[in-house]
């Protein structure tokens, strides 16, 4: 219909322009003129202006709904992923409070850790939606059903339909001129010709106060259609961009606490301590009772050496050493209950001989460090 009614404006237009031509030409010297046609420069541009008007407006509301359209599409979609996620989410955290596993919690504790997240994850895509249809598809909406882009559309359509009748009306008057130039002292054909040329004149003056009115209301419709389109564009990136900002931190913190979790169980296992295991001897009693026994006593007559720690230990008393892993350790003493004894950043103590490794071959500053 729209392209129909264009063919049909151009071919009006091409129409007032021959009929313009051939009354220039047979018009003057009669009543009336080129004053009397319809299609001037002025009116020509006047209407001109509001064809492109409506078709911005045209091409802005189909805009506007397009946008709508596809913002309620991602909510109907989103709403169902938000639906899958929270059952995902539900099955996760229960799986891990159940913890069947025999053999651990890790993954028991994975699983709450992702139930956790993906609730919260789908918690801020509903957010997300919210925001769409309150901020973006809601205003759009509104204007593309509103009354002011209406009523604009219907002053252009009053202003064409006069433009026509105009036109209609302008004919009318040259075919009373052509009478009154064949009859020239007839008295009703020039009454006649008075009457049609001033409705034509009013009918000019109309067309031109309504054209003005509808070009202004086209045009304040165009630009708020401008300006609130691109709010809303705008308000709908930083909607989807404070969402993701909000899901990287989760997945973060996730990502995070699941990698522990996988350390956790790909780690070897520390060296236990007998809960039998008795306590490190004093530094009396190895200098003095034990110093003369043999390796099969309680002491071990290897000599000095160094050797790198292989797991933590925290000492529990006075005597023991407190180790990291990495650490170089001096072992100057070892015992047949599992005790050693050495030095370690400037520190002697017993520790635990199962949680070291001899070393041959030592960097030099890794033996600085040991002091």
């Amino acid at each position: 219909m729209e392209a129909i009614r264009k063919q049909a404006t151009k071919l009006r237009e091409q129409v007032a322009r021959q009929q313009q031509a051939v009354l220039k030409q047979f018009g003057a010297g009669g009543y009336g003129g080129s004053d009397n046609v319809v299609t001037d420069e002025v009116e020509f541009q006047q209407h001109q202006k509001l064809e492109r008007l409506y078709i911005s407006t045209r091409a802005g509301k189909h805009y506007q709904r397009d946008i709508v359209r596809g913002v309620e599409g991602y909510i109907v979609t989103g709403s169902k992923q938000v639906e899958i996620g929270t059952k995902l989410s539900e099955d996760s955290r229960k799986y891990g409070a159940e913890n069947t596993c025999t053999s651990g919690s890790t993954l028991s504790r994975a699983a709450l850790s992702f139930g956790r997240s993906r609730a919260q994850m789908e918690k801020e895509r509903g957010i997300l939606l919210k925001d769409l249809g309150t901020q973006v598809a809601e205003p759009l909406r509104a204007m593309v059903m509103g009354a002011p882009l209406e009523d604009a559309r219907h002053l252009a359509q009053r202003y064409d339909r006069m433009r026509q009748e105009a036109e209609a009306q302008a004919i009318e008057v040259s075919k009373r001129q052509a009478r009154v130039r064949e009859m020239p002292g007839n008295t009703e054909n020039i009454m006649k010709l008075e009457a049609a040329e001033a409705k034509l004149q009013d009918l000019k003056s109309n067309m031109a106060i309504l054209g003005k009115e509808a070009a202004a209301a086209m045009a304040a419709v165009e630009a708020q259609q401008q300006r609130l389109t691109l709010q809303r564009l705008i308000s709908m990136v930083e909607a989807e961009r404070a969402y993701h900002q909000r899901v990287l931190q989760i997945l973060d913190q996730l990502e995070g606490e699941m990698i522990s979790e996988r350390q956790r169980i790909e780690a070897p296992p520390s060296p236990k301590v007998e809960n039998s295991m008795p306590p490190p001897p004093s530094y009396e009693e190895v200098n003095g009772v034990y110093a003369s026994q043999t390796h099969n006593g309680s002491t071990d007559s290897m000599g000095y050496f160094l050797g790198e720690v292989l797991f933590p230990y925290q000492g529990v008393t006075d005597v023991e050493l407190n180790l990291s892993v990495g650490d170089y350790i001096v072992v100057r003493k070892v015992t047949n209950n599992g005790w050693a004894e050495g030095e370690c950043k400037g520190k002697a103590g017993w520790f635990p001989f199962g949680y070291i490794e001899r070393r041959d071959r030592v960097l030099a500053s890794k033996v600085a460090e040991v002091f």
